[in-house]
């Protein structure tokens, strides 16, 4: 699997050379070698590829990748271009229609966030095709704890965005007073009701942004043309 090259490498490496992560790697090389596994290997790492840790603006918390056919690309909520846009997201682009006014686009390719800062990261980094969790609990959490930690120690404002109870229960590692911690029901159709809808999470982001001084996000995703490339 791609290995991270860019400034998320130095904080993190240290857990690369724990006996947790030598038994997550043997167990992930091999379900790549002998099951069908999403994402592809070389876009496990894209959270952290595409958004550097000096970047990050805000830090969105998924479960576990998308486990149907083409779907997944290592951001989480996030499916390729050409991929049906799957229901929770949805829901996100409903409120973020309804809290910042942007339109609904025609795809769900989340890649313009990411490399505006805002981190798309799942707690658990790969999946079974078509067994959703069935990577939960074979070292990733430790992993994406590490990089939460990482995040929570940086002297500047990031804001996240716990959407869900797995994602609310990160909270408690963050402790910098700099930051700004969001919480919301998780925007499945199974709870978006519950709290989801209405949070206006992505305006309350730009305003603690503008607030300290740095630039907010662009949450419009724009339509493209069917078979364009981004």
């Amino acid at each position: 699997m791609a290995a991270i090259s860019n400034d998320w490498l130095e904080p993190l490496s240290p857990e690369f050379r724990k006996p947790y992560y030598a038994r997550l790697y043997r167990t992930v090389k091999e379900a790549y070698n002998t099951r069908e596994v999403f994402p592809p290997a070389d876009d496990i790492f894209n959270a952290f590829a595409l958004t550097p840790l000096a970047s990050v603006k805000a830090v969105i918390l998924g479960q576990d990748p998308y486990h149907n056919d083409g779907q997944a690309h290592g951001l989480c909520f996030s499916v390729k271009p050409d991929v049906e846009i799957p229901p929770s997201l949805k829901n996100i682009y409903r409120e973020l229609a309804d809290d910042v006014g942007c339109y609904i686009p025609n795809h769900g390719c989340l890649t313009k966030w990411a490399e505006q800062g805002v981190l798309l990261l799942n707690t658990v980094l790969t999946v079974q095709a078509h067994r959703a969790y069935s990577h939960r609990g074979i070292g990733w959490e430790e992993f994406t704890d590490a990089a939460i930690r990482v995040l929570n120690e940086q002297d500047r404002p990031i804001v996240f965005l716990l959407w869900g109870r797995p994602a609310q229960a990160k909270a408690r590692m963050l402790t910098n007073p700099r930051h700004l911690v969001l919480k919301a029901a998780h925007p499945s159709p199974l709870s978006a009701n519950g709290g989801f809808f209405g949070c206006r999470h992505f305006s309350q982001t730009n305003e603690f942004l503008k607030a300290h001084g740095v630039e907010p996000i662009d949450w419009q995703i724009e339509n493209i043309e069917r078979g364009e490339r981004i």
